[in-house]
Order: C-alpha cells, then structure tokens, then sequence
C-alpha cells in the first residue's frame, strides 16, 4: 500500500517544491520509491502552472536535487488519498486544518519543522522576498526535518503492515 505524503506552502513555487525534492531524494536514499509518494501544492493558486522559482531552482540544482516541478493548489478533496499534509508554516498549518472535511483529515495536518528536534522554530520561513541566502537557508531547514520525517513515516508504514 503506498503511504502519501503533500507538502504545503502559500505558492507552491518555493518552500513546497523544495520540500518534496529533498524528501523525494530521501525516500530514493532509503529505497522506499516504490511505497512513498510524495507531492506538494499552495494554500493558494496565483502561481498555478508555473514551474518552481528559480531561486529554488538554483539552490536545488546547487545541491544535487532534481528540479522538475509544477505549481498547483491545495485541494480538500485530496485528503482522503493522503496520508500526511506538510505544511510549511502554522499559517498553512492554520489553513490546511480548516478546508480538512474531517477530524481525521485534520489530524493529517503537521509541521514540517516538528520532525527537527533541534529546530529553533517551528516556521520556515518564506524566502520569497529575500536572496539566495534566505533559499539556503530553507534548503537547510527543509534538509534537517527530513530525516526525522522519513523515520516517521517509515513507522507508520510498518504500523500499517502489522
């Protein structure tokens, strides 16, 4: 059964795109492409179409990340097909909590940051405005809550198979 993972941020053309690159990359590392599918989207749909900013572009292509990727919205009909929605910060978290249709949906909703135990903050912030060291500074982030975030959803996977 294959476990779904959507990250989530306002555009879908920076931090989203960037988050499910380097996951991607993880679950490929762990030799789990076959069981995790992974996708991201925005809260909202002003970059619909677009390909990813190519701030984020450059920093992945820096780093050795693929970088194929189209932005697209957020839909609440997607939560049933999901298994966890990663948002980005507790505005989308905010957000992605109230279009849930369920309870259950709801609680599908996490912080990316919150599979960081070392993390200083629980947002990433939007680097949108800033410069290639704002970019870095999100592929740090995003790099440092994977880990913990593959071994969560490795868990739960054999959760499932028990």
């Amino acid at each position: 059964m294959t476990y779904r993972v959507c990250f989530v941020c306002t555009g879908n053309i920076c931090r989203s795109p960037m988050a499910e690159s380097v996951f991607r990359t993880r679950v490929e590392e762990a030799g789990l492409a076959d069981a995790v599918e992974i996708d991201s989207a925005g809260t909202g749909g002003w970059h619909e179409g677009s390909g990813a900013d190519p701030r984020t572009v450059a920093v992945l292509e820096e780093h050795g990340y693929p970088t194929a990727h189209t932005a697209r919205r957020f839909r609440s009909s997607w939560f049933p097909a999901l298994d966890l929605v990663i948002a980005l910060d507790e505005e989308h978290l905010r957000d992605l909590r109230r279009l849930a249709p369920t309870p259950q949906d709801a609680a599908k909703v996490r912080l990316l940051r919150s599979y960081d135990p070392v993390a200083d903050g629980l947002d990433v912030p939007d680097p949108y405005y800033g410069g290639t060291a704002d970019f870095e500074e999100c592929l740090e982030m995003v790099e440092a809550a994977s880990e913990g975030l593959l071994a969560a959803v490795r868990e739960s996977m054999e959760e499932r198979a028990v």
